[in-house]
């Protein structure tokens, strides 16, 4: 991992310090510290991959699903994709027992669906997250 000094153009979080740097297919792409990446036109299957290992996390099928709805929404609705519409397109595509925000917290524990799925799909930190 690789920590550079912060770009203020390259700012997704008015609060970040620094860069944190994810190899992917030998190329750094910029995240915040925390993980949000930077320049969200570099964002790849290959980022999510090496980003969820950094966070201790094996993509599963689900996992996809999760991150390509949430790709798919912003691209569509230019905003992202509120946790209620999450789970209404999840429990009639998973069902009720998976569909729920206790499984998408399970599956995305470090900070759910709206935090960690959201990094791991190159989408920036969510208005008013602390």
């Amino acid at each position: 991992m690789t920590v550079q000094v912060y770009a203020n153009n390259m700012q997704t979080n008015p609060y970040a310090i620094y860069n944190l740097a994810v190899v992917v297919d030998g190329v750094e792409v910029l995240t915040d510290q925390e993980g949000y990446i930077q320049n969200m036109d570099e964002w790849s299957a290959g980022f999510a991959t090496a980003l969820a290992a950094r966070e201790g996390l094996e993509l599963t099928a689900e996992h996809w699903d999760v991150i390509h709805f949430i790709r798919e929404y912003q691209e569509t609705h230019r905003v992202q994709a509120p946790v209620r519409d999450m789970i209404k397109h999840f429990s009639q595509l998973w069902g009720k027992e998976r569909g729920n925000n206790r499984y998408l917290h399970e599956i995305f524990p470090n900070g759910g669906p709206q935090k960690q799925g959201n990094r791991l799909a190159g989408i920036r930190r969510t208005k008013g997250e602390h």
